[in-house]
């Protein structure tokens, strides 16, 4: 195992003991809520957006997981303020995967990519382009 990777082991737990932008925001433009049933995380990301109503002000999650889904939530929420719906419908696998910095078994892929999943989906819900009560990766 290399330095690096030790370092994003790190990263991870410490994200996952002491998650960014935990809890939930007062109003969001939008909210959406998943879970990966193969692992038991459940995950709420709640969104505000800017007054342009494309741009991502503020992100904020909430649920309960394993360490890979909730320290993917808590950088994801670091990642998105700055970015627009476009930007974040283009983000797949390969962007979570490179922001935890560690390769991720495909046991593990769906808990790394729920936090994404569950934004995207609540964002095309709130654009109209998609009509779903909770977003799972079993799909």
């Amino acid at each position: 195992m290399s330095m690096g990777s030790d370092m994003y082991r790190e990263q991870i737990l410490d994200h996952y003991k002491n998650p960014r932008n935990y809890g939930e925001l007062e109003d969001p433009s939008f909210s959406h809520v998943g879970e990966n049933p193969m692992c038991g995380d459940e995950i709420r990301v709640d969104v505000v957006l800017a007054e342009d109503g494309e741009t991502i002000e503020y992100v904020a999650f909430s649920g309960d997981g394993c360490a890979i889904s909730q320290a993917s939530a808590s950088l994801l929420t670091q990642e998105l303020p700055g970015m627009n719906l476009e930007e974040l419908a283009e983000m797949d696998r390969d962007d979570i995967t490179e922001m935890l910095g560690i390769e991720i078994s495909p046991m593990r892929i769906k808990c790394a990519v729920l936090a994404e999943k569950v934004v995207q989906d609540g964002a095309e819900i709130h654009q109209g382009e998609k009509d779903l009560d909770k977003t799972t990766t079993e799909d």
